[in-house]
């Protein structure tokens, strides 16, 4: 087919691609999947997007599927793969003309053929960056915006290779090309303030979009295209410089100026270059200390950054900051002598510009200023206190985030200076001794932020803070403070209570503590030990209740019950003579709280601990457990969609801690085939709630539900992660170890798929293992079933029964390194031997294999006794023992306990696999004489049976 044609046909094919209508959309995404593979399809996708005339959505569509080919079919080595002579003039295509009049197609045009240089530059596409540069060169203002948009695409894809050899390619092309990237940046820079201050609006910001383009490409090849960065070093030397001219420029345009934004942007680019490069190249930044503090310190911390610092600068700049005073190539070693010259040089810059009143301006204004919380946060306090309480402050949030980041910083200066900043912060405590005036709420924010730092630099204050004499004197009177506008105060002082609670607190000051708690009722989560709170609990819950009856709002309510909730997960089952109050209360405040999904969210916690607390005896609050959880995972009610997570989660502690199975706890399964459809991120709890049933009441519930299950979990098979398929094959697997008869049975459609999937040696090692699992119990627990289920396959794949047994065989023994659990590889072990003895052809042939198992198997589990010198099987269980509990330790729930006495039936706890190997090799020997067996073991590797001797000694 020539060109045109094809042209036309793939045209029509992606324009009904872009169709609405799926009846339309199907056919034509199929047709297109199925062109993929055809030589010639690329060039057509590539004469499409480049035909300026056609509709913006078609281009759009053309491009994507080119670039998902690139990933599928570019390298030599794909399946399918582009020929060499295609791929030639497909290149040449891409590079032609840098013309694209729409803003989205460029990026992915240009990401397009980053993708493509980088597999083919600069080996097969050397012309690649000498057409780039030409085209950034030129006069045309288009064409010089898309070639320097592809140039900084194909840079960053060429300077995120690692290997040694891509790194080097990298940085001879870096040398190449660097001065002009330098000169590019400066000249775009320059035009654009020219055009700023003579107002012309237009041109500077096209000016400072090339700017921000010249600057990205400077950047990977400045951090990554040296691997000595002196050369480089004059472009960031010239970086704060010019960083100032951008912030005073920010300073003249004011906030509404169309380039403001851009502005920014570039401004934080700037920033990311220096990061980076001190990241990767701490020595060569040396130069730039100096420049790079002075510069951070006076916009973060001097009147210089006032009406032009924005958030996200601070955040950069204090980032600076903190990675200069920590970074370790800046600290002489211990041993003086020892440090590096470079090292020794970075700290005496750094000595020299942290003075002690430099320091002490710094320390004093991160928490005069930046502690404070602001106008938005008091709002957000006051309209949403939950999503206030929860703001995020952990992981990378200092990279980005105000608040984390000025603590952080906070953290590493005090660190690093504690001999200068202790006395700095300590006079701040002083100034703020005994109680303040509520009506002063710029001493109240004040208080609150001190009490932070002190709160953060607890490890750091040890030695200079008595804070027992403090709490007493100082803290438990501010606690006690009622008015409404101390809640600052107080929810601070609680936290740096409990800061300093791990550092430094006297237990005997615990109880007054609790006292106070009481009172206060509003945040207990304290690191308390347990019997010295016991003597408060009964009065905590009845202050809690009577606090939960009186609170009207649903959030306080939430809170209340949050606090709950931890004294009960706290206590665990010491909350058992208190439940009274809390059983009569929750069924009225559940019924009273049905138009509030959160609130019935924060009962479903209250009740999982609250489980997990009574043990056994939570089967005394099944009358309302099970509506609960009836409701709250019913698909087909509305409100499941708030409560089904929780739900479930309180179902299934239901079920580990129900001494016995009822009609009602049955009944509930019913909702579970809906949400095996749902096939959502519940799955799992899903199943662990059916492997609960099963462990509960194996019999009951199979024959009650396992067919609806069995169709449920042939549905999920078909389409599930390897991950899912394995947690689905593991109920199978518990199904067959509670019960080898009727779990066999009942899951009978299931088990082809698993007997082929051992035959056709399937992939994943994870999945094989289970499958062989399953398979290891059928044939050893319920061996007529595993025959009848050869027999059936054998018909269905016209095989003979024995040639089909010895594949199976064949496949198990050659995939048991797939199996990692020392109990399954025991079970594989049984389940072979079990074959024994056998006048069966197909086995003795396979009975090298069979030996080869075993022998593995009993290096797994034989430990030897270091007093007799004999061996002996650790996984057998002779008999169920309660196990001493330490006090942090939960007892064991029923589920526990119900796994144990199953354990001790299990053959693979049950049945010595030392003597099982005798018996079996005895009865072969019986079955063929002493002859036969003989030739029969010469099969076997001479060092397998010197093993398997030693591991059968005194027998």
């Amino acid at each position: 087919m020539d060109m045109d044609s094809a042209s036309t046909v793939v045209l029509q094919a992606l324009t009904q691609a872009t169709s609405q209508d799926t009846a339309v959309l199907k056919p034509a995404e199929e047709q297109l999947r199925q062109w993929e593979t055809q030589p010639g399809f690329y060039s057509v996708l590539l004469k499409i997007f480049n035909n300026h005339m056609l509709d913006v959505n078609v281009r759009w569509l053309a491009v994507l599927y080119f670039k998902n080919g690139i990933d599928r079919y570019w390298r030599r080595v794909a399946p399918h793969a582009l020929s060499e002579e295609e791929k030639m003039s497909l290149r040449a295509g891409l590079i032609t003309n840098f013309n694209e009049p729409v803003n989205q197609i460029a990026t992915q045009i240009a990401v397009l053929i980053a993708k493509v240089a980088r597999l083919d530059c600069p080996r097969q596409w050397p012309e690649l960056i000498p057409i780039l540069l030409e085209s950034v060169k030129g006069q045309d203002g288009l064409q010089q915006h898309r070639a320097l948009l592809t140039f900084y695409h194909v840079t960053k894809t060429l300077a995120s290779k690692r290997l040694a050899q891509d790194k080097r390619l990298f940085q001879d092309l870096a040398s190449g090309i660097y001065s002009f990237a330098c000169s590019l940046w400066s000249h775009h820079t320059d035009c654009f303030l020219q055009q700023i201050y003579a107002r012309d609006e237009a041109a500077a910001l096209s000016s400072l979009e090339r700017t921000l383009l010249s600057l990205k490409v400077l950047r990977k090849l400045t951090v990554h295209g040296f691997q000595e960065p002196q050369q480089n070093v004059e472009v960031m030397v010239r970086t704060p410089h010019i960083l100032k001219k951008l912030i005073f420029c920010c300073r003249q345009v004011g906030p509404d100026n169309a380039c403001r934004e851009k502005l920014e942007k570039t401004i934080i680019l700037f920033t990311k270059v220096l990061l980076d490069f001190l990241e990767y190249h701490p020595c060569a930044f040396i130069p730039l200390i100096q420049r790079s503090l002075e510069f951070a310190v006076s916009y973060v911390f001097t009147p210089a950054g006032e009406g032009v610092t924005f958030e996200r600068f601070i955040v950069q700049c204090m980032n600076l900051i903190k990675m200069i005073v920590k970074n370790d190539a800046y600290k002489p070693a211990k041993n003086i002598e020892d440090s590096k010259p470079e090292s020794l040089e970075a700290h005496k810059i750094k000595t020299a510009f942290f003075t002690h009143p430099t320091l002490t301006e710094i320390g004093r204004r991160l928490v005069s200023h930046y502690f404070l919380l602001t106008e938005e946060e008091l709002a957000m306090w006051e309209e949403d206190p939950e999503s206030f309480a929860v703001e995020e402050t952990g992981g990378d949030s200092w990279k980005y985030s105000l608040r984390p980041c000025t603590e952080v910083l906070f953290l590493d200066i005090f660190h690093n200076y504690s001999q200068t900043l202790t006395p700095v912060l300590l006079e701040m405590v002083q100034n703020l001794q005994g109680p303040t005036n509520v009506e002063d709420p710029v001493q109240l924010l004040m208080k609150d932020a001190v009490y932070n730092a002190v709160g953060l630099a607890a490890y750091e204050l040890f030695d200079n803070v008595d804070f027992d004499q403090w709490f007493k004197n100082q803290l438990l009177g501010e606690l006690q403070v009622n008015h409404h506008r101390y809640k600052l105060i107080r929810r601070r002082v609680i936290w740096l209570i409990g800061q300093w609670i791990s550092v430094k607190f006297k237990s005997d000051l615990r109880p007054l503590l609790y006292e106070v708690i009481l009172s206060l009722m509003q945040d207990p989560d304290l690191v308390f030990r347990t019997e010295q709170f016991l003597p408060y609990l009964e009065s905590i819950f009845g202050l809690l209740f009577q606090l939960l009856q009186q609170v009207t709002e649903c959030d306080t309510k939430m809170q209340v019950l949050h606090v709950i909730s931890c004294v009960i997960e706290r206590v665990n089952i010491q909350i058992r003579p208190y439940v009274g109050c809390l059983v009569q209360y929750l069924p009225l405040l559940w019924k009273q709280s049905e138009e509030h999904n959160m609130l019935r969210c924060a009962i479903l916690t209250t009740l999982i601990h609250l489980v997990q607390g009574l043990g056994a005896e939570s089967k005394n609050l099944y009358p309302f457990l099970l509506p609960v959880i009836q409701l709250s995972t019913d698909v087909s009610q509305p409100p499941h969609v708030y409560l089904l997570e929780d739900g479930l989660e309180l179902w299934l502690v239901t079920l580990e801690n129900s001494p016995a199975v009822t009609p009602e706890l049955l009944r509930i399964f019913q909702n579970m085939s809906a949400l095996l459809e749902l096939s959502s991120e519940n799955l799992r709890t899903c199943f662990q709630i059916v492997n609960a049933y099963i462990y509960l009441s194996a019999t009951e519930f199979l024959q009650s539900y396992a067919e609806s299950l069995c169709r449920s979990f042939c549905d999920l098979l078909k389409d599930i992660t390897n991950e899912g398929q394995v947690q689905v094959l593991k109920v199978v697997e518990i199904a067959l170890k509670v019960s080898p008869i009727l779990g066999a049975h009942m899951f009978q459609p299931l088990l082809p798929a698993v007997f082929r999937g051992i035959v056709d040696g399937e992939r994943y090692p994870v999945v094989m293992s289970t499958y062989l699992g399953i398979m290891g119990r059928v044939l050893l627990q319920n061996s007529s079933f595993f025959f009848s289920l050869l027999a059936q396959m054998a018909s269905e794949c016209s095989q003979e029964m024995d040639q089909l047994l010895g594949n199976v065989i064949e496949m198990w023994v050659d995939r048991m390194d797939n199996i990692t659990q020392p109990e399954r590889r025991k079970l594989s072990s049984l389940a072979l031997l079990s074959l024994l003895p056998s006048d069966n052809s197909v086995i003795q042939d396979k009975f090298c294999g069979i030996i080869n198992i075993c022998v593995e198997a009993l290096h797994d589990v034989m430990t030897e006794d270091p007093e007799t010198g004999t061996f002996k099987d650790c996984m057998l269980m002779s008999h169920f023992e309660e196990p001493k509990l330490s006090d942090d330790e939960e007892p064991p729930t029923e589920q526990d306990k119900r796994k144990k006495l199953l354990a001790l039936e299990d053959p693979v706890h049950s049945v010595s696999l030392q003597q099982f190997v005798y018996e079996k090799l005895k009865a072969q020997q019986a079955m063929m004489g002493d002859q036969g067996f003989g030739v029969l073991m010469e099969t076997v590797d001479t060092e397998l049976v010197r093993q398997l001797q030693e591991f059968l000694q005194g027998f």
